[in-house]
């Protein structure tokens, strides 16, 4: 009888080991755009040919070229140029280029009963159209009948407005992703902030108001467009050791700095020494009027909001004056809503801010007073009385009248 070996078996039946499970998406989507196409002088177009075309401009989207054909005579001998016709067409090159369409024929008398075949926003039995070469279209024959097109509105002054949409159809699969690098925020105005703090390689001065404050000449052209042609145009001050400037306060010139160099404004109570909402919106008011100056956009719609958040009484018309001065049309249409209030407009009158306003943009006035003339309506119509809104105020040369709603 042999011996026989004996193998034993570790492994555990009832604890298999955990299968690997991984996952994907595959996303669909179409990427969008548009184009608009004029077509100026369309009877001088007629005539031409059956088959003959108008066409657009080439134009981008998707990655792939598109143009519009406008036939004036049709497209099809059968038709005998009873229509018009209109496609879009692949205009580079591309195979099975799947996409959804939108042509609009324009209503130019201002109804908007526009002229629309779409693919977007409907259920498509067939899914997108594909294009399959270079030239393949997508239109129609019959767009429009030649004599309606012509006695309609979308014909105006001899021309015709063609909107088009186009969605190109992309598909990608993301997996999961195996990495995890944190990316910490950007702090380059950090940097650029601790150059000004530190002083080093200043080769610019500035003296406000009898300050005097150092810079460096390229973050400020950088920046600034007008610090640009002050500093390195054809007209550029010769003197960089010392530019002085005018019109504009110390304090308000040095938040400048700091938000050229931080990117974001500077505490406002810190830069004024004043732990007050007032003192707040007056350094707001100066520092707006100093990035209008500059051309700092951001800064300057920085500062206009904060202004429409600080409306007060004792500030709102200074400001007032300001948003018409330097075209904040927001802030503007929130300080005189504010000012014609009738619980606000007598306390604001009385302010020296409104003299100021009156010397300054007496064309505002005349908005003012529309403004309290809806409110007031607007007031006897929820109040349902017949009596009159008498609200005592002053005209544009400060004389005291009584002005009847």
């Amino acid at each position: 009888m042999g011996m026989g070996r004996v193998y034993k078996d570790n492994s555990n039946p009832s604890s298999p080991s955990s299968p690997s499970v991984t996952t994907s998406t595959s996303i669909t989507d179409t990427i969008n755009g548009s184009h608009q196409f004029k077509i100026t002088g369309y009877s001088l177009s007629k005539g031409t040919g059956i088959g003959k075309y108008v066409a657009s401009d080439t134009f981008m989207i998707g990655g792939y070229a598109w143009t519009i054909y406008f036939y004036p005579d049709g497209k099809s001998v059968e038709d005998n140029a009873s229509y018009v016709s209109l496609f879009i067409a692949l205009a580079s090159e591309g195979t099975d280029v799947r996409a959804l369409f939108e042509l609009t024929l324009l209503d130019q008398s201002g109804k908007e009963r526009h002229k629309v075949h779409s693919h977007f926003g409907r259920a498509l039995e067939s899914g997108p159209y594909t294009l399959k070469y270079r030239g393949s279209m997508w239109g129609y024959k019959r767009f429009f009948k030649r004599t309606a097109l012509e006695t309609s509105d979308y014909l105006k002054d001899d021309c015709l407005s063609i909107h088009c949409s186009v969605g190109v159809v992309r598909s990608h699969t993301e997996g999961p992703k195996i990495y995890s690098i944190p990316v910490p925020p950007s702090d380059i105005g950090q940097h650029f902030g601790q150059l000004l703090e530190s002083g080093k390689g200043n080769n610019v001065n500035f003296e406000v108001n009898g300050e005097i404050f150092a810079a460096h000449k390229l973050v400020l052209a950088a920046r600034s467009p007008v610090f640009k042609a002050q500093l390195f145009g054809p007209m550029k001050d010769q003197n960089t050791k010392c530019i002085k400037v005018e019109d504009i306060e110390a304090p308000a010139f040095k938040a400048l700095l700091h938000f050229i160099y931080w990117d974001v404004l500077p505490d406002m109570e810190e830069f004024t020494g004043l732990n007050s909402t007032w003192a707040s919106t007056l350094m707001s008011q100066h520092l707006l009027a100093a990035a209008d100056r500059y051309g700092l956009e951001r800064l300057r719609l920085l500062c206009e909001a904060n202004l429409c958040e600080d409306v007060a009484i004792n500030t709102v018309a200074t400001t007032l004056a300001l948003a018409e001065q330097h075209h904040c049309f927001q802030l503007k249409n929130v300080c005189l809503k504010f000012v014609a209030m009738p619980e606000n407009l007598k306390a604001v009158m009385q302010t020296d801010g409104f003299e100021y306003l009156k010397e300054s943009c007496p064309s505002v006035l005349t908005e003012l007073l529309e403004y309290v003339a809806r409110i007031n309506e607007h007031s006897v119509i929820i109040s349902k009385h017949g009596t009159e809104a008498v609200l005592d105020g002053s005209d544009v040369n400060g004389r005291r009248v009584k002005q009847r709603l």
